[in-house]
């Protein structure tokens, strides 16, 4: 078992960096990230805000905790509220202190539309679906429930879902984000990346809903990380990233063809013709998480906005997860 602040903040920083470098854009000597990551820093808002009410009151409202720190992110980005009756999402929380994250990165089109139609404590769920879209935006803001769920990867999984169908209602995208939640829960056990693949690809198959896309998608980004291909070429093969699961697929594609090689895996994600910036981040998640913060470019983190917060994200997660008492 391995469950430890090396690869929980190599986790976060790994998607933080590779996002910056998908994203591509500087200011004020600082790499910019996009809003991939700042919904990845208001995912771990929401885990947080949860776990410290559950352990308070004895209740667990996961989905509940992500859906008010999504609406505190939609704050930041439009100045508004989507119902009035949200203002206690105002009163305090740490990512509000933080001018970067009302700075309006990336499109964001599909979570903003679902949050703003999110009203009188109504949202999307697998049950009832908020829209048919499959976008890959849930995917990369998935890591932080691996890691609180580090020690429940059915939960991990079971929550990936639910935070997915808050924005994305296709089963493509939510099936694609549990992927990915459970992955990195069973990455941040120690498991190697082989196991854990294959553990979150039976989870995939023993879902109640299911569509085969994801996992036929994996499958073959796995194989073709076996063969000589380019990565550009192999890449090409599974798709372009717009959509969830090729998203997860190029990911999990690009760490098993690079392995260790932390650097290696985020140049081939920002050098194809696609959505570099939401595979870039994926894929610095996975392997992050396998190598720890220690083999990711000193000088990536030093040059990433909000280093510090996506760091100290980490540590909370590890925390709380320390202490997760189960539900």
């Amino acid at each position: 078992m391995r469950i430890d602040k090396d690869h929980f903040r190599g986790c976060l920083l790994g998607g933080a960096t590779g996002d910056a470098k998908g994203y591509d854009a500087r200011e004020g000597g600082r790499d910019l990230i996009s809003d991939n990551t700042q919904l990845s820093i208001f995912t771990v808002d929401g885990i947080v805000w949860a776990d410290e009410r559950a352990k308070r009151k004895g209740v667990y409202a996961y989905v509940p905790g992500l859906f008010y720190s999504y609406q505190k992110w939609y704050y930041t980005q439009t100045g508004g509220l989507a119902d009035k009756d949200y203002g206690f999402i105002l009163n305090g929380g740490e990512v509000l202190r933080h001018d970067e994250l009302f700075a309006r990165r990336g499109e964001g089109v599909t979570s903003l539309n679902a949050l703003a139609s999110s009203i009188k404590n109504s949202y999307g769920t697998i049950e009832s679906r908020i829209n048919n879209l499959n976008g890959p935006g849930c995917v990369c803001r998935a890591a932080p429930i691996g890691l609180y769920f580090a020690n429940d990867p059915d939960m991990a999984f079971r929550v990936g879902c639910e935070s997915a169908a808050l924005t994305h209602g296709h089963t493509e995208a939510i099936m694609s984000a549990g992927y990915m939640a459970v992955l990195i829960a069973h990455l941040a056990q120690g498991k190697a990346l082989a196991e854990a693949a294959a553990a979150a690809l039976k989870k995939l198959g023993e879902s109640a809903f299911s569509d085969p896309l994801p996992g036929e998608l994996i499958r073959r980004a796995i194989g073709l990380s076996e063969t000589e291909k380019s990565p550009r070429k192999a890449i090409e093969a599974i798709g372009e990233g717009w959509i969830a699961p090729e998203a997860a697929a190029i990911a999990t594609y690009l760490a098993f063809r690079f392995g260790n090689d932390f650097e290696g895996a985020i140049d081939a994600a920002t050098d194809f013709n696609g959505n570099t910036d939401s595979i870039a981040p994926a894929c610095g998640n996975i392997i992050g998480c396998i190598v720890g913060s220690l083999e990711i470019p000193i000088e990536w983190i030093l040059d990433l906005e909000l280093a510090g917060l996506t760091a100290r994200g980490a540590d909370l997660l590890l925390k709380a997860q320390t202490e997760y008492i189960g539900v």
